[in-house]
């Protein structure tokens, strides 16, 4: 495929599973949910399809601040106060949780 980074070692497949895979070799691990923690750096995975076999769409990152950031394709990055504010038809839910010790 050639476009864009991608672990070595982990399946280049448009899987939740692979994308969690892919986000483990930077250190996070799936986590119960998306409340702001101390000390925890949070991603949220979304995806679009049947429960238990979503496609990955988007990933949002959690601030310390406890708001989100997302890139919406091409465009800059944005700043949501909730998690859900980029559900919808485009990036459908959140499929999972990850976090990490923030750097």
């Amino acid at each position: 495929m050639g476009i864009g980074y991608w672990p070595v070692g982990i399946p280049r497949d448009v899987t939740v599973d692979a994308f969690m895979q892919a986000y483990g070799t930077f250190g996070y691990k799936l986590c119960y949910d998306g409340s702001l923690e101390d000390g925890l750096e949070k991603i949220a995975i979304f995806g679009i399809g049947p429960e238990g076999s979503e496609i990955p769409t988007h990933a949002a990152l959690q601030l310390e601040s406890g708001e989100w950031t997302s890139k919406l394709g091409p465009f800059e990055d944005v700043r949501h106060t909730t998690v859900d504010a980029v559900r919808g038809p485009v990036y459908g839910k959140v499929v999972c949780f990850m976090s990490r010790p923030r750097p």
